[in-house]
């Protein structure tokens, strides 16, 4: 371990401490320059390339494979494909942030902690390959194929996190949007590899056992307060709601999923909803066929997100047969269209100012509220409608994003990378 991440380990500890004596933005910038220093020597690091004669073939995938979180489950979806296309695989759980829970033992099985395949996968975000790099060192690199799988939700890759390409011989993303996102700035090979989604559910977890009521017909957000609500854009949906319905409409309601929840987000949802009876919010740590049960549960799912980077929630609700609202721009629109989801239009707008990673001047989507509140009344007053819409979506989903289709892609690109090694 190098001294600069002896410094940030040690600063992350000391946090609750440091911030009462030194300005959160000061420690921040600090931690940047930092990162940008050791993300800057990338470039010059001459990784020892893969050497088929050293480590046997096979896949090393890295990442947060226990993460009770969408990368979480994104890792063990990647896990899920390399498995089906029959190349060896083990997994190394690691994570730079413990601030979500790690429930999923699933994968126990396939975890080491060594890396003894020739190829890896490193499902870390670009945001923490650095802190990655400086933690695991380039022991883990020399004589592997290194591929990054990264997500990220806008059309320009942030400045920052560019250096960290040099780490790596190719990407791959789940989504073209990412990757020809990321082609403007590498010319690496840039592979897309869709997830093929599935979404098992136990009955046993029905409206009774989540509390909710069997005589409402129930719409479902679902987002994390530890995340950038912004991108989420939780609040359009509730105007969508306060839109379509009024108060004094007793046979419907909304359900608030809240991942790592705050008390100032309860509190709005409250201010915004006052007057309104059936708002049921859930903040409990819940598993995956936990989560997809709830989908399934509800009537109708609704995300009025300004970018996704996938957007698997709503391909999920897709699979078990929910219906969906969703913005009709990003990474979603390549396996939803207006025959398999009400699909709400949007005007693009700048950022005014940085956001967490999403820089001002950047571009993302402004969903249209009025069109959104029509399709939430369409649904609620239509069950032909709705049934129909689900049963297109249940059928197109499948087929979009199959497993057949996801390994043949990955078996592929195996082989092209161990072509004349």
């Amino acid at each position: 371990m190098n001294l600069s991440n002896v410094i940030l380990k040690t600063a992350s500890r000391l946090k609750p401490l440091l911030v009462k004596i030194i300005p959160l933005e000061a420690l921040q910038r600090h931690k940047a320059r930092l990162l940008k220093k050791n993300t800057d020597k990338f470039r010059d690091l001459n990784i020892e390339p893969m050497d088929r004669k050293r480590y046997p073939d096979g896949i090393n995938l890295i990442g947060n494979i226990r993460g009770d979180s969408g990368l979480g489950q994104s890792c063990r979806l990647v896990a899920d494909i390399i498995l089906a296309s029959g190349i060896p695989m083990t997994v190394k759980n690691y994570y730079t942030s413990s601030r979500y829970s790690m429930n999923c033992t699933e994968y126990d099985k396939y975890i080491g902690n060594d890396t003894p395949y020739n190829i890896n996968i490193f499902h870390i975000n670009a945001h923490e390959c650095t802190t990655a790099f400086m933690d695991m060192g380039r022991q883990v690199f020399d004589g592997k194929y290194n591929i990054a799988f990264w997500l990220w939700e806008l059309e320009e890759f942030p400045a920052e996190w560019r250096g960290c390409i040099d780490l790596f011989d190719e990407i791959w993303t789940p989504a073209e949007f990412i990757s020809t996102c990321i082609r403007k700035y590498t010319d690496k090979p840039v592979i897309t590899v869709p997830y093929c989604v599935t979404a098992p559910v136990d009955e046993q977890y029905d409206r009774e056992y989540f509390q909710l009521p069997a005589d409402k017909f129930l719409f479902l957000m679902m987002f994390d307060s530890e995340s950038i609500s912004e991108r989420k854009n939780p609040k359009s949906v509730l105007k969508a709601y306060k839109k379509a319905f009024p108060k004094e409409k007793d046979d419907v309601g909304i359900v608030v999923k809240i991942n790592e929840y705050k008390e100032d987000d309860i509190a709005y949802i409250h201010r915004e909803l006052d007057g309104y009876n059936n708002v049921y919010i859930l903040t409990e740590t819940l598993s995956k066929v936990q989560v997809n049960s709830l989908i399934q549960c509800v009537d109708v799912y609704v995300s009025l997100h300004r970018a996704e980077g996938f957007g698997l929630v709503m391909a999920e609700a897709m699979h078990v047969g929910t219906p969906v609202i969703a913005t009709n721009w990003s990474a979603n629109t390549e396996f939803m269209n207006r025959d398999a989801a009400c699909m709400v239009d949007y005007k693009l707008i700048e950022i005014e100012k940085d956001i967490g990673p999403y820089k001002a001047g950047n571009r993302w989507a402004d969903p249209d509220i009025s069109q959104a509140a029509g399709y939430m009344r369409e649904y609620y007053e239509n069950p032909v409608f709705r049934s129909e819409l689900a049963g297109k979506a249940k059928a197109h989903i499948k087929t979009v994003l199959s497993m057949d289709k996801a390994k043949n892609i990955v078996a592929d690109r195996v082989a092209r990378i161990y072509e004349g090694r």
